[in-house]
């Protein structure tokens, strides 16, 4: 197709339509989308053949309505696991295989782009939608979205790349203004976005709400601009967060193609539809025919390749079957093994009772844009039956009676914004009496807890009891239920099904064993038992820290200030993020940054390291050494020298996860790291200081097994 020559035909109303969005699809009055439950579409230009391309919400899997009007079928999708749990398998086939799953159902459902991923870098564990947010870690995000992103576009559709950039909170985060340094910008925040754009080359990016040093980040040219396309190379276009920024105007000439998602006067705005305001603009001269063109050059560019430009007949048959699949493996390698004090696995035949109402209303994900309609979900309850463990019923169907008791009286979802998003509300957990809980550690040989929490889109969460700290019921089922087991011999496991970090430390002393199966999508229950009983080696390893309480975060500043309405919040921790910031200032957290344990044992040996003019190739080798097959994460951590700038203790530079060994079973290991990525921002260079570099490998980012060192010539890289 002659794009120059469709923009040539086109006229300046038609061009200022197809960079606005149609509306929100169904609300405010707008009309349903093509796909019900799609989040926005772009205006066709039927004179011109130009259709309108839709584009939906799916971190976790694609959120389109599962029912339609006058219509007997069912539209639903399937739930993957977490962005935190993907990124707690480490593992860059795994995320591809779930982004050509996503990918394929968005296709096959007819719509074009998918709003994902998201890898907004978790500053506080608060936040609501860390859940939809991979790491602390860019370098982690990065490398991980980058094989999600290609796996969705070998499917023929495209993904949105956002929030960019620096939208790490939910409070205020329409008109919050982030005031960090340009060194923090490029080394933290800015950098999983470059390695996706780079590597992966996303169709679009999703400018963020907030302000960033003062602009919003939908207005801000240099952001957009300078850094996104001439810096990086960036080709595609770039949409607004729906109802993002104060002024379409503004949008435009800073370098955001497409306002998303149309018609905002009706919903946030006493002003104009932006249409008119972007005619009023062009009429004045505020924007130019060079500026407008070169909006519609970059979305046509990208329109030309998707499936409703190709007129491609989608089926609404997505292969269910194997995508559940694809669900199940992912989470079984997102499982996280925390604790493991002799009791897991345990055999089928054990006898265990399960408390917790999280084992009826098991949490696949959080809620929000984030959501998703799965065929079914299945509860660790049912899970656990399913796979054979002799789970004590009478308890499991009393939980089963109680919730559904609750749901239907006090407990019943409440609706939180005008987007008619329900959240159900947190039930208590205090509902087992000293009798039943009594008789239960009797006939019984091992209990399971179950701690739940749901976080979404529009509120963060809370450092109080119940959220990031556990309820008081909570506290007294754990220590009841761990009293009983205990005085009898028996042991106790906690299932943590949760988006983000909990406070443990003070309770973990309680129980046995502790496992975080985060929030696993729809494959939840049966992964969790599976996990339980060894037919899955847990190899997940932690995206982000779990500090010993919230005091020792280091985003002292979250979510702003004045505390009650924030309207700014300073990033003064700067590049302090996560792992840098504990090991640098030697603050012990009660799981760090890449913690993860197993059922066998790992060896690493042979640590060999070679330079060349641009790269450190590192190579060495793991070997399980245990008693049964598994796989393991290795992690490469770089310490650099002294010198002008401060730097943190270390840094994650590679990572590799290995094949399913055997025991006895050993594989060899080579990563290669560019010198580029040792450098540190400085006056907008890439400083690569002079000295003695260390090459820390290990399990976690404190459990380094290796350590070699090398020493590097100064050197400079341009942006």
């Amino acid at each position: 197709m002659d794009i120059e020559k469709i923009i040539s035909q086109m006229t300046v109303e038609e061009k200022i339509k197809l960079v606005v969005g149609v509306g929100l699809p169904g609300m405010f009055g707008n009309k349903p989308s093509i796909v019900p439950g799609a989040a926005g579409e772009t205006h066709p230009i039927e004179r011109l053949n130009i259709p309108s391309t839709v584009h939906a919400d799916g971190p976790a899997g694609l959120r389109i309505n599962p029912e339609r009007e006058n219509d007997e079928k069912k539209y639903y999708a399937t739930a993957f696991p977490i962005a935190s749990m993907l990124a707690s398998t480490w593992n860059k086939e795994i995320l591809f295989e779930v982004g050509k799953a996503m990918g394929n159902e968005t296709k096959e459902y007819g719509v074009d782009f998918l709003l994902a991923p998201a890898i907004n870098i978790h500053r506080n564990p608060l936040c609501g939608r860390n859940f939809e947010y991979y790491s602390e870690d860019p370098v982690l995000a990065g490398e991980l979205a980058s094989s999600f992103v290609e796996g969705v576009q070998s499917e023929g559709v495209g993904t949105s790349l956002k929030h960019f950039v620096a939208n790490n909170q939910e409070t205020n985060r329409m008109k919050i203004d982030t005031i960090v340094s340009e060194r923090a910008l490029r080394e933290i925040y800015l950098k999983g976005f470059e390695i996706v754009v780079k590597k992966a080359k996303p169709w679009t990016v999703m400018s963020a709400y907030n302000k960033l040093n003062g602009k919003y980040c939908s207005q801000n040219e240099w952001l957009l601009t300078k850094v996104l396309r001439e810096e990086w190379g960036f080709e595609g276009f770039v949409m607004s967060d729906w109802f993002a920024g104060d002024n379409p105007v503004e949008q435009i000439k800073a370098g955001n193609d497409l306002i998303m998602p149309g018609k905002t006067y009706n919903v946030f705005r006493d002003r104009k539809d932006e249409i008119e305001e972007l005619k009023e603009a062009y009429e004045r001269g505020e924007i130019t025919d060079e500026v407008l063109n070169e909006r519609v050059r970059a979305i046509l560019k990208v329109l030309v390749k998707t499936p409703s430009f190709k007129g491609y007949k989608f089926s609404n048959k997505p292969d269910f079957e194997r995508h559940a699949k694809i669900s199940y493996n992912a989470a079984s390698e997102g499982v996280v093994l925390l604790k493991n004090d002799g009791v897991l696995p345990f055999s089928a035949e054990t006898k265990v009772a399960i408390f917790g109402t999280g084992q009826i209303e098991t949490i696949k994900g959080g809620f929000g844009s984030g959501d998703t309609h799965p065929r079914y979900t299945i509860s660790i309850f049912d899970g656990f039956k399913e796979r054979g463990i002799k789970v004590d019923e009478t308890l499991g169907e009393f939980y089963r009676q109680k919730v559904k008791e609750m749901r239907n009286g006090d407990y019943k979802p409440v609706f939180v914004n005008n987007f008619n998003l329900k959240i159900p509300p947190k039930l208590p957990e205090d509902i087992v009496d000293e009798s039943k809980l009594e008789e239960a550690s009797k006939r019984n040989d091992l209990a399971v807890i179950v701690i739940s929490r749901i976080s979404g889109e529009f509120v963060d969460r809370k450092a109080e009891k119940g959220d990031y700290y556990l309820s008081d019921d909570e506290r007294k089922l754990v220590e009841n239920v761990s009293e009983k087991f205990h005085k009898k011999g028996k042991k106790v496991i906690v299932l943590l099904n949760i988006g983000g970090p909990i406070e443990i430390a003070s309770w973990l002393n309680l129980v046995d064993g502790l496992i975080l199966i985060w929030q696993p999508g729809q494959e939840a229950g049966r992964v969790a038992a599976d996990v339980c009983l060894g037919v899955v080696n847990p190899s997940g390893k932690l995206p982000t820290t779990f500090p010993k309480d919230y005091k020792d975060i280091p985003s002292k500043t979250f979510p702003g200030t004045p505390n009650d309405n924030p309207t700014e919040v300073i990033y003064e921790e700067d590049i302090y993020v996560g792992y840098r910031y504990y090991d640098t200032f030697q603050v012990v957290p009660l799981f760090e940054f890449g913690y993860g344990l197993s059922y066998t044992k790992f060896d690493y040996k042979d640590l060999n390291i070679k330079l060349d003019d641009e790269n450190i190739e590192i190579n060495f080798e793991i070997i399980n050494t245990g008693n049964v097959d598994g796989k393991e994460i290795a992690q490469v951590y770089v310490k650099a020298p002294k010198g002008k700038l401060d730097k943190p203790f270390q840094e994650l530079k590679g990572f590799y996860k290995t094949k399913l060994l055997k025991p006895g079973e050993k594989e060899f290991v080579s990563i290669r790291i560019p010198l580029r990525d040792l450098t540190s921002f400085c006056k907008d260079k890439w400083l690569l200081e002079e000295g003695e570099y260390r090459i820390r490998v290990g399990a976690s980012s404190r459990d380094i097994r290796l350590e070699g060192k090398i020493y590097l010539k100064p050197k400079v890289f341009d942006l």
